[in-house]
């Protein structure tokens, strides 16, 4: 490590001297574009500024092929690290077109239909937790993975340049060094998922503080001022960087992590609340804070199973250890967090420094994904969204109506509430029937209707949740009777939380 092998200033230098020369001769000996992960935390800013100030002193024409700076938006992320990436990303796009750098910054985001609230709100699917993990994939993996394959398929493979340092973690460290095993150079390793990718980590040997003695000796090339950053840390712990997330090995967030807002895996944001707390100017994002923790399932496990629909998504009740395991959050719980979104919304435009006065928690393109669930794959005919919209925002909602999906629109909740109130199940067996009967008006092939009918008589072919509930668990134990306890594979127990569709 730098620390270890230079305590002086004179060693300092010639470290960086020789990393740099090495970045240099890895950078010109062949024609494959390299792609900064960039996050805004410390570790990948060191590495970017480590490849600027190094392919910045190669001669113009030598600088040959490509870089791509790339940074994950979740759309989710702490507002105060968000500007700070996308400032960053503006200012080093700017500065390398007037040095002539081969470098372009990318601002990522995952599709519409995979965001945070889209899934939440949407589908229903319960706030993360460390059994049913569903968002580092959708949010941060697949964004940098689409990309990094756009250009192996461009440039038929790609170097993928991260901050990642062996000192982060036992597992961390233990990783890096089972691939320098499989390394077929002396610096550059595979990639753990993506064929024709390998990868290079510059500052891999570096201790914390060797990463903060070069942000703070080293003027930042581009601009900025690192000094800043470091005042972004203060409050959070050693490993308070949310790293950019290209594979399920990465490490997620760090317990006190500059991340998503939102993020439940943790049992507590100390970098939101330690902002708050240290500094009144930012108690505007109190909202974000009180909502998150509304969220976290940690906090009161009883009542998130009460916002929890007693049915997986498909209909079928999940057993595990004897008790039914909570499937999506109900309509109720969706319509609730909607609204609290909106409401944090307004709050930080109307009480936030000027820089946040248009900031969008929630966009209108994810309420109409949200609203396209709810009234198709829900089959909630009321469609809820916009008079959500409206009462909370006090304007119209800015998309004309859907097409409306069933005649009884307007009427038919309260018409049929009054006939089947003794019987939910098969108030809901009515109402999705109707808009079932809706959706197949529309379609040319009707191959699959007795099919779709059949199904959604099985998922209320029963009087009471309580019905339901014995049948599945009779059946479960009819099942194990016929059970080989020889077989192993079957013995191991499942996740309760995962495969929430099924």
């Amino acid at each position: 490590m730098m620390s270890d092998k230079h305590s002086h200033n004179s060693g300092f230098k010639d470290s960086l001297n020789m990393l740099k020369q090495e970045i240099q001769r890895l950078y010109r000996q062949d024609h494959i574009p390299w792609v900064i992960g960039y996050s805004g935390g410390k570790d990948s800013t060191a590495v970017l500024q480590l490849v600027w100030l190094a392919i910045s002193e190669i001669p113009i024409e030598d600088r040959h092929k490509n870089i791509f700076v790339i940074s994950t938006d979740t759309l989710v992320e702490n507002p105060i690290v968000s500007l700070w990436v996308s400032k960053s990303l503006e200012q080093m796009e700017k500065k390398a077109k007037e040095i002539e750098l081969p470098l372009s910054s990318h601002k990522l985001t995952p599709n519409i239909k995979q965001t945070f609230w889209v899934n939440l709100i949407g589908r229903g699917y319960p706030a993360p937790r460390p059994r049913f993990r569903w968002c580092t994939d959708r949010l941060k993996i697949s964004p940098s993975t689409e990309f990094i394959k756009s250009q192996v398929s461009k440039y038929k493979q790609a170097i993928i340049v991260l901050g990642t340092r062996k000192s982060e973690s036992v597992a961390r460290g233990n990783l890096m060094r089972k691939l320098d095993a499989k390394s077929d150079t002396a610096r550059f390793r595979p990639h753990v998922t993506m064929e024709n990718s390998k990868v290079y980590s510059p500052i891999e040997d570096w201790s914390n503080d060797d990463v903060w003695t070069f942000l703070t000796q080293v003027e930042n090339p581009w601009g900025y001022n690192n000094y800043d950053l470091l005042t972004m840390y203060q409050g959070a712990s050693a490993d308070g960087e949310c790293p950019l997330v290209i594979d399920t090995s990465t490490p997620s967030c760090g317990d006190s992590r500059l991340g998503c807002w939102v993020c439940t895996m943790v049992s507590e944001d100390r970098s939101m609340t330690a902002m708050i707390r240290n500094d009144e100017e930012k108690d505007w994002m109190l909202p974000l804070l009180e909502l998150r923790n509304a969220l976290d399932p940690q906090k009161n496990p009883e009542k998130d199973h009460g916002l929890r629909e007693p049915r997986r998504m498909h209909g079928n009740i999940h057993i595990f250890n004897g008790k039914p395991i909570p499937g999506p959050y109900t309509k109720k719980a969706r319509e609730n967090w909607l609204r609290k979104v909106l409401e944090a919304q307004i709050h930080i435009r109307k009480n936030g420094p000027e820089e946040v006065r248009d900031i969008e928690l929630i966009s209108i393109a994810e309420m109409e994904e949200i609203r396209k669930i709810w009234k198709h794959d829900k089959h909630e005919i009321e469609d809820t969204l916009p008079s959500i919209f409206e009462d909370v925002a006090g304007e119209k909602y800015p998309v004309n109506p859907q097409e409306s999906q069933s005649w009884f629109l307007g009427k038919t909740p309260g018409f049929l509430t009054e006939e089947t109130s003794e019987f939910s199940l098969h108030f809901k067996l009515v109402n999705d029937l109707i808009s079932l009967q809706d959706q197949l008006k529309y379609q040319r092939k009707r191959n699959d209707i007795y099919d779709k009918i059949d199904k959604t008589f099985y998922k209320y072919a029963h009087n009471t949740e309580e019905d339901a509930f014995n049948w599945e668990l009779r059946k479960k134990r009819d099942l194990e009777k016929f059970h080989d306890p020889s077989d192993t594979s079957k013995n191991k127990p499942k996740d309760p939380e995962l495969n929430l569709g099924n």
